[in-house]
């Protein structure tokens, strides 16, 4: 099966480097040539442009920046789709959009998936991130062997459509959960507790969550170094409140957690890394919320496995 990786950021080119170095054929292609030329050294073959690598390509996967990004590459691909053509989209994206980009490969007989991932940087890297899997299950079976390769906890949630919706819940949570740390981490040192001990106590204690064990601990270095930027966050739970307002449901954390992130962009600017929000309570109390004895970026300790569906 030969595999084609659109989208070599962060999360992608993590993804894309366990299929290389699993031994899959691979072609790769983003608009930064450095990354796809860091890719061609290491035994990938450079793709050109989306509807060549549909054409050469069994599986098409793209790891994109906003659901925009991805409609472009999408319909630059569609006049190559046909019978035995998959799109898999792994980027964070909106419900509605993936399904209607999925119907237009249907309409041509091709076969589409929306497969997000959760469980931060530090596992893609390694190939034991989560994966969520939206499509019928004929096409979940014939790319499970691939997403195999690049995580560790495969789930099949439904239809194309369901992984996205479940994706920004999980990212919705992970933000308040990140907002929630960054105010316990600032009152614990405005009320002069030690911050390294703060945070081993949340960490044994029912206030712990991934959140705090990973984020906390770059809060505390300093780095706040998550590979994440406020722009994405914002992008995230604002397909939240998407996917909210289409279900009728009123929320009332969501639109706040909106406000503070478009205020950290306005202060800090849009590609300031996600936990340096707390810099507001930095600011607004000239409290510094670091610690020694804590990692700049997060590494995953777990030794690389293939993965397998959880089977609910």
């Amino acid at each position: 099966m030969k595999v084609g990786f659109i989208g070599l950021g962060n999360v992608g080119g993590k993804l894309a480097g366990s299929l290389l170095r699993n031994g899959i054929d691979l072609v790769v292609h983003d608009l930064d040539p450095h990354l796809v030329e860091g890719f061609t050294a290491r035994g990938a073959a450079a793709g050109g442009n989306p509807a060549a690598m549909m054409a050469a390509c069994d599986v098409v996967i793209t790891c994109l920046p906003s659901p925009a990004a991805s409609a472009v590459v999408v319909e630059d691909m569609l006049p190559q789709v046909g019978p035995g053509k998959i799109w898999l989209e792994m980027s964070t994206t909106d419900e509605a959009e993936v399904k209607r980009l999925g119907a237009k490969i249907a309409e041509r007989g091709g076969q589409a998936a929306d497969c997000p991932v959760s469980g931060g940087c530090h596992r893609a890297d390694t190939g034991n991130i989560a994966i969520l899997a939206g499509c019928d299950r004929a096409t979940f079976e014939t790319v499970l062997p691939l997403l195999t390769i690049m995580g560790r906890r495969i789930l099949h949630t439904g239809p194309i459509g369901s992984a996205s919706i479940l994706k920004v819940i999980t990212n919705y949570l992970a933000t308040a959960n990140l907002v929630s740390v960054t105010e316990a981490l600032t009152v614990a040192g405005g009320a002069g507790m030690d911050l390294r001990t703060a945070y081993h106590a949340i960490a044994i204690s029912s206030g712990t969550s991934f959140v705090h064990e990973t984020e906390g601990q770059v809060i505390l270095n300093g780095s706040r170094d998550i590979s994440f930027t406020m722009d994405l966050v914002k992008k995230d739970i604002g397909l939240f409140q998407a996917v909210a307002d289409r279900a009728g449901v009123p929320l009332e954390l969501n639109p706040l957690l909106i406000s503070i992130f478009d205020d950290g962009i306005a202060r800090f600017g849009p590609r300031e890394l996600s936990p340096n929000i707390i810099k507001r309570l930095e600011e607004a109390t000239g409290l510094d919320i670091r610690a020694p004895g804590f990692p700049p970026e997060m590494t995953d300790t777990e030794p690389e496995e293939r993965g397998a569906e959880v089977v609910l």
